[in-house]
Formats: structure tokens, C-alpha cells, sequence
């Protein structure tokens, strides 16, 4: 396991905002406007949320025209899934 990759998906988790854009891809992907829509804050605000999620490999982005639109990276979800499963498990056995 990459201990800080898995950190930097982590630390990108660490945000309600973004775990809210998180929640909202996991139903399909959005535009910036229809994420927009859900929160109080500015376009540059959510552009700074987004790539965080981008930079972490967590989202996608498919431009289309002047459109951007967001979707889950489902690989690095299930990765993320899978290790925190890994992480969070009792083990039976010392490390070494």
C-alpha cells in the first residue's frame, strides 16, 4: 500500500464540502453549475474543491465545449474502499 497516496485521498475526504461532491457523483455525473447549486459558495470556491478531488484522483473531468463535468473515478473509490477495509481490519499477527 502507498501510505501517502492513501493520505493524500484521505486529507481530501477531510472536507464535508467535498465528501458532499463526493455523494452527489456517486448518482452520476454533474456540471459545475448543478453542484454549484447545492452549496453557498462561489465558482472559485467550488473549483478549488474540485481540484483537490481531481488532484487526489478521486474525480474526473470530460470537458465539452465550455461545459466541465464531474464524475467519480470508480477505480480509486473501490482502491480507497478496499484499503481502509485493509487498514481498519483486526489482524490476528504482530507486523514484522
Amino acid at each position: 500500500m502507498d501510505y501517502e497516496a492513501y493520505a493524500k485521498v484521505m486529507k481530501a475526504l477531510s472536507d464535508p464540502k467535498r465528501v458532499k461532491i463526493i455523494d452527489m457523483l456517486s448518482y452520476g455525473a454533474l456540471c459545475a453549475c448543478d453542484i454549484l447549486e447545492q452549496f453557498d459558495f462561489t465558482q472559485p470556491t467550488l473549483s478549488h474543491h474540485i481540484k483537490v478531488l481531481v488532484d487526489a484522483g478521486l474525480v474526473t473531468v470530460e470537458k465539452t465545449g465550455t461545459w466541465h463535468h464531474y464524475s467519480l473515478n470508480e477505480m480509486k473509490m473501490d482502491q480507497l474502499v478496499t484499503e481502509t477495509i485493509k487498514i481498519a481490519s483486526v489482524r490476528t499477527t504482530a507486523i514484522g
